[in-house]
């Protein structure tokens, strides 16, 4: 029976991090960039049962005829002990496009992550929703200075009224090349980078950025590849689990109690 709470109990605590997730994508519906996350359960392994008490005796349950088992315990099955979440890992689908007409607003069409400079280091993104500071300094709506291709602040002419990217991440003022962004990617490897949070990723040691492969697309923003439909779906069928988990966990107690209580005064 203790080893009924246990197990119940785990399948609780793990349903309870999915709906940390699929909470997590909901809020994030409306984020520029922003990737779901899937929360991937592992089962422990399971334990190998043996009926005890059987082989000792010749004239046991298992001793027919003559026939036994040497001594040895027969398998009755295996039983499970419940799960744990192994992985958050990241759904890097494509998200949609939204066209906003403004030319600061940069969207990813495939592969690629702008590079910004943040207190921990260099970090990279793939919401473009970006604007030019009081000094002309092209940043993100976090105030983190978007880098070019040399790992420099971008700097956008005073004055300058018209402003182009290509899809390489060119960027022209009044038809002058003022920089290049850097617009990198990270191999076919999808866990080099991990999620920091605020929309921004971290490579993992040893992960080394190459040119991407993507294209930048000007005055649109890639929409979050969250569907809120799907999610809620996710979420009432999680919390029937951990429902279920709970009622499990009432009934190991309610047996336990009569063990204890009742069966004990016999």
């Amino acid at each position: 029976m203790w080893r009924g709470l246990y197990t119940a109990g785990a399948g609780m605590i793990t349903e309870t991090k999915r709906t940390d997730t699929i909470a997590n994508n909901l809020a994030n519906a409306n984020t520029s960039g922003y990737k779901r996350d899937d929360a991937i359960n592992r089962e422990f392994a399971p334990m190998l049962i043996r009926r005890i008490n059987d082989g000792k005796m010749q004239n046991d349950v298992t001793s027919i005829k003559g026939f036994s088992l040497g001594g040895v315990a027969p398998v009755v099955g295996t039983l499970g002990l419940g799960s744990y979440i192994d992985e958050i890992a990241t759904d890097h689908t494509q998200g949609g496009f939204q066209t906003t007409g403004n030319p600061l607003d940069l969207a990813i069409s495939g592969d690629g992550y702008f590079a910004v400079q943040t207190p921990q280091g260099v970090r990279y993104t793939r919401d473009g929703n970006f604007y030019k500071s009081a000094a002309g300094q092209l940043q993100t709506v976090n105030g983190q200075a978007v880098l070019d291709n040399q790992g420099r602040p971008i700097t956008i002419p005073a004055g300058a009224t018209r402003i182009s990217v290509d899809e390489k991440g060119q960027i022209q003022a009044d038809n002058q090349t003022i920089a290049t962004l850097q617009f990198v990617q990270f191999g076919p490897n999808r866990r080099a980078l991990l999620k920091q949070g605020n929309s921004l990723y971290y490579p993992q040691a040893g992960a080394q950025p190459q040119a991407a492969t993507g294209a930048i697309q000007q005055g649109m923003l890639e929409n979050s590849n969250t569907n809120v439909v799907s999610e809620m779906v996710e979420l009432i069928n999680n919390y029937r689990i951990y429902e279920a988990g709970s009622k499990a966990v009432t009934t190991q107690d309610t047996m336990l109690d009569k063990s204890v209580n009742e069966v004990g005064k016999l």
